[in-house]
């Protein structure tokens, strides 16, 4: 069993939605991206508690950090084991973020279903961080589909995010000349 497969199966176990995003989103949509960890998102706090996660095998390693008030996420936690890739738990805050999670599809794996976030979702988690890496993200997923549902998708829920997801959006997804 992977490090993801372990914590895959206690935020089941506790029915704690949760999704794959970052790279392996990426790759789910279309669009390959070398990575050393495996992103999933949730918005339930209460993983942020050792005690969750106290079932684990005991050579994984559980660094949890809380967000303050200011942070847009309620935290992170990273799991670490030995020869296995890392695994980094977002956990975001209630609000549009549920809808993410909500709408979630899932990718069957080997040995185990991995829900994974939409492509319209994760355009919008992408804007929503708004790093160089994450503007090259978007403009590659944008490159991989035509269809113009996705980008009226996004539209649709831009209002729900800063304003300046709106504009990095503008730049990304106007037309080339």
């Amino acid at each position: 069993m992977t490090l993801l497969d372990h914590v895959a199966a206690l935020l089941e176990g506790a029915d704690v939605p949760y999704a794959l995003v970052g790279a392996g989103a990426l790759a789910v949509h279309g669009v390959s991206r070398s990575t050393v960890d495996h992103d999933l998102l949730t918005t339930e706090p209460g993983v942020l508690a050792r005690p969750f996660w106290t079932a684990l095998p005991a050579d994984v390693s559980v660094d949890s950090r809380r967000g303050d008030d200011s942070d847009p996420l309620g935290g992170v936690v990273r799991f670490i084991q030995m020869g296995q890739r890392d695994v980094d738990l977002v956990v975001g805050r209630a609000g549009w973020m549920d809808g993410v999670l909500q709408r979630r599809t899932t990718v069957p794996l080997p040995g185990h279903d991995l829900p994974v976030v939409s492509l319209s979702d994760l355009i919008l988690l992408k804007l929503y961080a708004g790093g160089t890496q994450d503007s090259w993200d978007v403009a590659q997923l944008l490159a991989t589909t035509s269809a113009a549902s996705v980008r009226e998708d996004v539209e649709s829920r831009l209002h729900l995010l800063p304003s300046e997801c709106g504009a990095l959006w503008q730049r990304l997804a106007a037309p080339r000349e």
